[in-house]
């Protein structure tokens, strides 16, 4: 026998640990056993007295006075003015990006345009015949060593000329 009650009864088994406010007991075997439903040690203790003071402080404590009020109104008033802000932000967001998205649409629609264009210009133009023209009638000719400059850039994609460049 692993133990008895108070009663006299046999208990095979334990008590398991105290969940809830509520002891658990199992008991090893195929009888049925009548057993305590809590043992004497973890028995309730009653609730302790409060006083008549703690009593109505904590009546007073649940009541909501006319200012809190106001103030959770107030509050609550703007969380829900920033949360209506916010939205209509985003929503100014998301119709601002679909205009950039429409705007760079037509942007390369008329780079691609205009590329086209170029080409097809530059496809019916005889450049040999424009040679002939600036060599025979206006007397061009190509540029000898001693009359080509160069400049380095400095962070620049392009040069300014603001005066003639000096001859050597």
């Amino acid at each position: 026998m692993a133990g008895t009650t108070k009663k006299g009864s046999a208990v095979h088994g334990q008590y398991k640990k105290e969940e809830y406010g509520r002891v658990h007991a199992y008991v090893d075997g195929t009888a049925v056993r009548r057993l305590d439903p809590v043992p004497e040690k973890v028995q309730k203790r009653p609730a302790p007295q409060v006083s008549a003071e703690t009593k109505q402080n904590r009546e007073r404590a649940l009541q909501m006075s006319v200012g809190y009020v106001l103030f959770l109104t107030a509050a609550a008033v703007v969380t829900v003015l920033t949360c209506v802000n916010y939205l209509q932000l985003q929503a100014k967001g998301t119709r601002l990006q679909k205009q950039v998205t429409a705007l760079e649409t037509q942007l390369d629609q008329a780079k691609l345009e205009n590329d086209s264009n170029y080409n097809q210009i530059m496809a019916g133009v005889d450049m040999e015949h424009i040679k002939d023209i600036a060599m025979n009638e206006y007397g061009m000719t190509y540029a000898a060593g001693s009359q080509i400059v160069e400049y380095e850039l400095q962070d620049n994609d392009y040069v300014r000329q603001y005066s003639d460049v000096p001859e050597e």
